[in-house]
């Protein structure tokens, strides 16, 4: 799904990071507001955004049913662990470095 440069204007980084979850595993709680995108291969994913402050809180995918994603921004943890997987590097900018131990997928 994310594919695209688009992520990379949604985030407002050079890469998005998240942490995925079986759908089951994951309840939330309060409003959100929710907008989907059609990427360039033409799956939907679905964003879901705090009404009040504009960030991403949770998003799902047409290409990964019964998978929801949650940027580890939204934890507000810097103790959270580090990513193990890299997908879509062939968007990545030039100059950024990846960890040697972190599993390269696409």
């Amino acid at each position: 799904m994310c594919h695209c440069l688009a992520c990379q204007r949604r985030t407002g980084s050079v890469f998005g990071v998240q942490a995925r979850f079986d759908a089951e595993q994951v309840t939330t709680e309060g409003g959100s507001r929710q907008y989907t995108r059609v990427s360039d291969d033409g799956g939907k994913g679905t964003f879901h955004f705090c009404p009040d402050c504009g960030a991403t809180v949770f998003y799902t995918t047409e290409a990964a049913p019964g998978i929801v994603a949650v940027p580890v921004g939204a934890f507000a943890d810097p103790s959270f662990p580090a990513p193990t997987r890299s997908v879509w590097e062939e968007r990545r900018h030039s100059w950024l470095r990846l960890p040697d131990d972190v599993e390269h997928v696409w």
